[in-house]
């Protein structure tokens, strides 16, 4: 899964990256790596840690938003930090940075996990991927269906979660 993010940020690493002065050109490979780390790491967390709300709400189909959205917000904080720590970048440069590539990507993510006819991601593997073994698909399951967060939307995040899992 990894190595399929890496790719998605590669192609969108134009402008924001490679092309950026603040970057220096032998540290682009590095750049990458270290946003795909901060896509990883933030979906990885919220799946881990059960916010599937705003997992579910940033795939929704159609999503328009995807720069706003919490997880989004996160990865590009999370990049941020990693940028000034390891590159030398001030806050404005970074966040540059980081407000230019993560939304590109996740859009491109988002709408390859809701085309049909494109098989290079699927939710369902997102999920299982960074889940991980502790992941417990039937608590988050009876959770958002006995009125946790986001069931109340049409069709609700509990119906999504049941239709990717078949349960």
């Amino acid at each position: 899964m990894f190595e399929k993010i890496l790719s998605l940020v590669k192609q969108n690493a134009g402008s924001a990256i490679i092309n950026n002065s603040d970057i220096p050109n032998e540290k682009n490979g590095e750049a990458v790596e270290t946003t795909t780390h901060s896509i990883v790491d933030t979906l990885k967390n919220a799946i881990q840690s059960g916010n599937m709300p705003d997992v579910m709400n940033l795939f929704k189909n159609g999503s328009s938003n995807v720069s706003s959205s919490p997880l989004s917000q996160n990865m590009q904080g999370n990049l941020i930090q990693n940028l000034m720590q390891q590159f030398g970048l001030n806050n404005t440069q970074a966040g540059t940075v980081a407000s230019s590539i993560i939304p590109s990507v996740l859009e491109k993510l988002v709408h390859k996990t809701n085309d049909p006819t494109d098989k290079s991601f699927d939710l369902s593997s997102i999920i299982s991927h960074f889940g991980g073994a502790n992941l417990d698909v039937s608590s988050v399951l009876n959770r958002l269906g006995s009125g946790g967060s986001g069931s109340s939307e049409s069709g609700g995040i509990s119906d999504s979660l049941k239709n990717i899992f078949g349960r």
